[in-house]
């Protein structure tokens, strides 16, 4: 118990930082399919979705949440705080370098914002949205950060056969931030809600039909499985949790978290910290 109330004053004293973690997205059921057409959309592409604001429920961490968060002694050493800590010229710089194909963009508050315009080792990360839309969908645009961690993450997904994620945004134009502030979290560009992953056969796993979690249930570790084990939810909890093992990323939110991340797997690069959140 000590413990854990050392954590959650430490974030506590943060402020900005423990209502970061525990701001989820309301979340919508996904196509269970990569080939469902996406309904017309209004042209004012800059007005997020209902479905995907998101809003906080909590203003500070509880200590079911602490319960899953650490702070390693290596922290300094994980990918996830090395990108966080670029710059935006470090960033396109080592992006460059890893022949990764992208496009410079304007979005306000992301430091380096960035646009994907070919697959990461193989595999596509993209939006339900239209070939005529995407081009401009400020929802898949992406700070240069997170697409480093991306693209660690599709050597992940290149090793199970994964070759498409379909996610629900990444960017998410904030309603109001004053000139030259960065944003956090969606409204940073520095997360991505990632809802089907798709393998070479068309074979999709779908989190909110596969994952077969349960709320504050331990998602990685021992003791953690799904239940019931299907094929699906057995193959879908393991690149999580290799993802989880390679400390990607800052935050690891599932639908073990809560409700509104019943169909996605919440995953984001936090500047300015050393600790881990799985939940």
């Amino acid at each position: 118990m000590v413990r854990v109330a050392a954590i959650v004053i430490a974030l506590t004293a943060a402020g900005a930082l423990a209502v970061a973690i525990i701001a989820p997205a309301h979340a919508t059921r996904p196509a269970s399919r990569s080939t469902v057409p996406v309904k017309k959309r209004s042209r004012h592409v800059s007005r997020v979705p209902k479905a995907h604001v998101p809003k906080a429920h909590r203003s500070t961490m509880d200590a079911s949440t602490a319960a899953h968060l650490t702070t390693p002694t290596d922290a300094a050493e994980t990918p996830a705080y090395r990108y966080a800590q670029l710059s935006q010229a470090a960033c396109e710089a080592e992006l460059a370098s890893r022949a990764i194909s992208f496009v410079r963009e304007t979005a306000a508050g992301v430091l380096a914002p960035v646009r994907l315009t070919a697959p990461l080792h193989g595999v596509v990360f993209r939006t339900d949205q239209s070939d005529r839309v995407r081009p401009t969908s400020p929802y898949e645009i992406a700070d240069c950060r997170l697409v480093l961690a991306l693209d660690d993450l599709a050597e992940i997904l290149n090793r199970h056969d994964i070759v498409e994620v379909r996610h629900y945004s990444m960017y998410r134009p904030p309603k109001a931030l004053p000139e030259d502030q960065i944003g956090k979290r969606h409204p940073a560009a520095l997360a991505i809600d990632a809802g089907r992953f798709i393998d070479t056969s068309g074979t999709v796993l779908d989190v909110d039909r596969d994952f077969h979690g349960a709320i504050d249930a331990k998602t990685c570790g021992e003791g953690a499985a799904p239940d019931p084990p299907t094929p699906a939810a057995l193959a879908l909890r393991a690149i999580l949790c290799e993802i989880v093992d390679r400390r990607l990323f800052n935050v690891v939110l599932t639908p073990n978290y809560n409700r509104p991340h019943k169909n996605h797997f919440h995953l984001e690069v936090t500047a300015g910290v050393r600790w881990f959140l799985v939940h």
